[in-house]
């Protein structure tokens, strides 16, 4: 299972008791947040791209939105998101469960500036209904992110 995954593999911090796991879906932003009790925008969203032959993740804020032109300049192709059905096969985890940690070897996972304006943000933990509260340096630390990016829109105040 996934979440087992993501578990095993924050073990090795010490913070797999971090994870919150919900009886209920967290599945999308809002269905997150209302599971958390926050604000949308401080869900950090992983969206699964292909560039090529490989698979990029992007992690976002909740209210931020894909804006086609910056996402060209950033990585050369016009954005192409993974079919559901390829998700699990790419990254490891199921859409719902999607997030930048414990993802198959090859995975790319870039931050985007959505999220530089939160201290912390929570991401999916492996499963459609769990998340963990990370610092940004935190989420930069364990998603092993291969950079910031700007490749979002409509989140800007």
């Amino acid at each position: 299972m996934s979440i087992e995954k993501v578990r095993a593999y924050f073990a090795q911090y010490g913070i797999e008791n971090r994870i919150r796991e919900f009886s209920v879906s967290s599945a999308t932003v809002e269905l997150a947040a209302q599971a958390l009790g926050v604000d949308g925008s401080r869900i950090a969203k992983t969206l699964s791209f292909l560039v090529g032959d490989r698979c990029v993740l992007i992690v976002a804020a909740g209210d931020a939105r894909i804006d086609n032109g910056k996402y060209k300049k950033a990585f050369g192709t016009k954005a192409k998101m993974l079919p559901h059905d390829q998700v699990p096969e790419a990254v490891g985890h199921a859409v719902g469960g999607v997030c930048p940690f414990a993802v198959k070897d090859g995975v790319d996972v870039y931050l985007d500036e959505s999220l530089r304006r939160f201290e912390t943000v929570f991401p999916a933990a492996g499963s459609s209904s769990s998340a963990i509260g990370l610092t940004i340096p935190e989420l930069e630390q364990y998603a092993r992110s291969t950079g910031w990016v700007d490749v979002c829109k409509d989140w800007q105040a």
